[in-house]
């Protein structure tokens, strides 16, 4: 296994990567969110999320295209308009078998190429600290980022062909490390870690400066006496 001290020769170009971002339906989306900010807006913030999330990947210029595997025909639309392509969750077999089915379907015409899950709920995501994941990524055949709490994984990667071998759920940054990917520890990832799951998440997330689609569902969730 490479280190990050060895000589890069595994390097993909810019506007190479494929990212794969799968959105269960939103109807069960975010389950622990809905204890903070209500069963309503639950499936809302989920596709805000996502619509963030896929909007600033679309914009970096690391990102060839984004492949959304979805079931749900609201998320589909609205995530397709953005500019993502979207792809049925065909297995219907979890998290991981979807990332796969993705990533099948992105290698199908292209065999070799670079491609990354990213997770659907990353609202305060950059451009520029995704720009410097992607480029960490490519020195390496496969490459991991932990998520904040350092637990489980917001990307994995794959380059130039090699195996993807998701193992998201849990404590997946161990699974993954175990695997043989390696950790990207750069500094200054914060938007791209900051996955949201509870209210304390978006609490962090709103800090960090949320895309346009959260930030005006949240001024619109929020009473005026609070404003």
């Amino acid at each position: 296994m490479r280190t990050e001290g060895e000589i890069v020769t595994n390097t993909d170009p810019a506007g190479s990567w494929s990212l794969v971002v799968p959105l269960k339906p939103l109807a069960r989306a975010k389950s622990r969110l809905g204890r903070a900010a209500g069963e309503e807006a639950r499936p809302r913030l989920a596709l805000a999320f996502a619509q963030d999330t896929v909007a600033t990947a679309l914009a970096c210029d690391r990102v060839r295209d984004v492949v959304v595997v979805t079931d749900d025909p609201a998320a589909a639309a609205a995530l397709s308009s953005l500019g993502a392509r979207i792809v049925a969750d065909a297995p219907g077999a979890g998290l991981n078998a979807a990332l796969v089915h993705g990533a099948r379907f992105v290698r199908g015409p292209r065999p070799t190429a670079p491609v990354a899950a990213l997770n659907a709920d990353l609202p305060a995501l950059r451009g520029d600290e995704l720009a410097r994941v992607l480029d960490f990524a490519s020195a390496f055949p496969r490459a991991f980022l932990r998520d904040a709490a350092g637990i489980g994984t917001t990307f994995l990667s794959a380059t130039r062909g090699a195996e993807f071998r998701p193992a998201f759920g849990g404590p997946s940054g161990a699974r993954h490390l175990a695997s043989g990917a390696v950790e990207i520890a750069l500094p200054g990832l914060d938007s791209v870690r900051r996955d949201v799951d509870t209210g304390e998440d978006l609490r962090v997330a709103l800090a960090l400066g949320a895309g346009p689609h959260t930030a005006r569902l949240m001024a619109a969730l929020t009473p005026a006496r609070d404003r």
